[in-house]
């Protein structure tokens, strides 16, 4: 179930960042630090449908870690665009809590597949 949960949020997540980037590129002519963000955000689910036929545990663990890096570099990415005021605030929280959400599963479920508690 965590697992079906984690590739739904990460889609989403994707969907609405495609959406976002239109947007940063169309009305606002933001061009540099937009296309950073699509290219993370959009590998998160990526990484997690890899995953879903990893060879192995230790590869399945390797490319939940990676859409945990590519999660976190999205979130910066967001942080950047705001502080720039690309971003208003309320795109900002909305995509920041989403990202998090996101880390916390994927932290869970690569702890679970270490086998830590």
């Amino acid at each position: 179930m965590e697992s079906n949960n984690i590739k739904n949020k990460t889609f989403q997540f994707a969907l609405k960042s495609v959406r976002l980037y239109q947007c940063l590129i169309q009305k606002r002519k933001e061009f540099i630090l937009s296309k950073q963000f699509i290219r993370s955000s959009t590998s998160v689910g990526a990484m997690i449908r890899e995953a879903e036929y990893a060879e192995s545990k230790p590869d399945f663990i390797h490319k939940m870690a990676i859409a945990q890096k590519e999660i976190n570099e999205s979130l910066y990415w967001l942080e950047l665009l705001y502080q720039s005021n690309y971003l208003k605030i309320e795109e900002f929280r909305i995509f920041t809590s989403g990202g998090i959400e996101i880390i916390k599963i994927l932290t869970s479920i690569i702890k679970k597949a270490k086998g830590i508690k």
